[in-house]
């Protein structure tokens, strides 16, 4: 199969998803290497090989409001898109997650015949579930990251490939990096908190504010523990205290870190593989909420809680997501000796176990090449 796939075009709108498409590109290139690579994504994808066409610094919102006030400017996107396609003419479409953009591109494109895959799938097991009628008759292979969204959508007559989860690629666990010490002048000793406002601009906005205060009330109450901001190039944060140290590498900030306070998404299942005790926070817009509140189907907002079918880590969304709530927890997590610390690490372990090996990106390649596609 992989000789006769000469393009592929991949759809990407966001940070995370340009670094799991990287990736997957490089798995690729391994079993193919004259696969050429168009498409929308970010730096780690044009690092990858990939002719990067949009570029994800021009997509990366969410939520109802924050995509009707950048609605001209993704539609002009979105037709751009097509254009592309039509021109480039691929054998393969990859979709990598950004679902409200991606399906409505499936939507227009679907009468080309392209065969498409669709790579860490919409949630519509939490929302949206009348989605995947139209994915069904419009996508040809379906890979899943989670083993219980995988059992979900076969569930519903989808064909659906686990491969296991991206983050098992990454080796949290391997120890503290002398350089990374020595360029933070850190102790191997030191207590280290790492902070994880968000990788979009909206979720600064709205998490920050929140963050700063939590910080000063911890350094007025543990003067020796240390702060990592991870920051994404894609994001302007302000009032950044001078003390901070500012990493933009998730997992060299992990393999440091003693405990975290995180936003709502898929860098908690991270802060899970590394062992690191979280509190996770969410705020968004009064209309996203309550949509989401009216339309949303599950009882938890994080992943790691959703994987584990039980809350194990603290999630504080909205009016509860302040400094004076977040404190008491986490000052039970940055004590290496207390009860809660000990048994959240114990419940990681087993989320790990759930959710697979290492090899990845190399199984979801193979399968992308040798999956025969189904007719349409």
């Amino acid at each position: 199969m992989s000789d006769k796939i000469s393009t592929f075009f991949i759809s990407v709108g966001e940070p995370s998803g340009d670094v799991h498409a990287a990736k997957l590109v490089l798995s690729l290139k391994k079993i193919s290497p004259k696969i050429k690579f168009i498409g929308n994504g970010g730096d780690k994808m044009i690092e990858a090989g990939v002719d990067v066409k949009n570029h994800i610094d021009t997509m990366s919102v969410m939520g109802f409001v924050e995509v009707l006030k950048n609605y001209k400017s993704l539609s002009k996107i979105l037709n751009n898109t097509i254009s592309e396609i039509k021109i480039s003419k691929p054998d393969k479409i990859l979709l990598v997650d950004y679902p409200g953009f991606n399906l409505r591109l499936v939507k227009k494109i679907k009468n080309l015949n392209i065969p498409i895959t669709y790579f860490i799938l919409p949630q519509t097991w939490a929302w949206k579930e009348n989605r995947i009628f139209f994915m069904k008759e419009t996508i040809s292979n379906f890979i899943s990251i989670f083993p219980f969204e995988t059992n979900w959508y076969k569930s519903r007559g989808l064909k659906t490939y686990y491969p296991g989860h991206p983050f098992l690629d990454d080796d949290y666990k391997q120890g503290k990096d002398k350089f990374f010490l020595k360029k933070h002048n850190l102790k191997n000793n030191d207590s280290l908190l790492v902070l994880l406002p968000g990788s979009r601009q909206q979720e600064i906005d709205n998490h920050w504010p929140v963050f700063l205060e939590t910080i000063f009330l911890l350094k007025k109450k543990l003067p020796s523990l240390r702060f990592c901001l991870v920051k994404s190039t894609n994001v302007i944060i302000k009032n950044i205290p001078d003390f901070l140290i500012i990493e933009s590498s998730v997992t060299n900030a992990l393999k440091h870190g003693t405990a975290a306070i995180s936003s709502s998404g898929t860098v908690n299942l991270e802060c899970a593989l590394a062992e690191i005790p979280t509190i996770v926070c969410y705020k968004t817009s009064y209309i996203n909420w309550m949509i989401f509140k009216i339309f949303g189907k599950v009882n938890f907002i994080s992943i790691v809680n959703l994987i584990s079918e039980e809350k194990i880590i603290p999630e504080l969304i909205q009016s509860d997501m302040t400094s004076k709530k977040i404190l008491p927890p986490l000052l039970e997590y940055l004590s290496p000796s207390s009860k809660k610390r000990k048994e959240t690490i114990e419940k990681y372990k087993k989320i790990r176990t759930k959710l697979g090996s290492p090899g990845v990106f190399d199984r979801a390649a193979k399968h992308i090449i040798l999956e025969k596609d189904n007719e349409k």
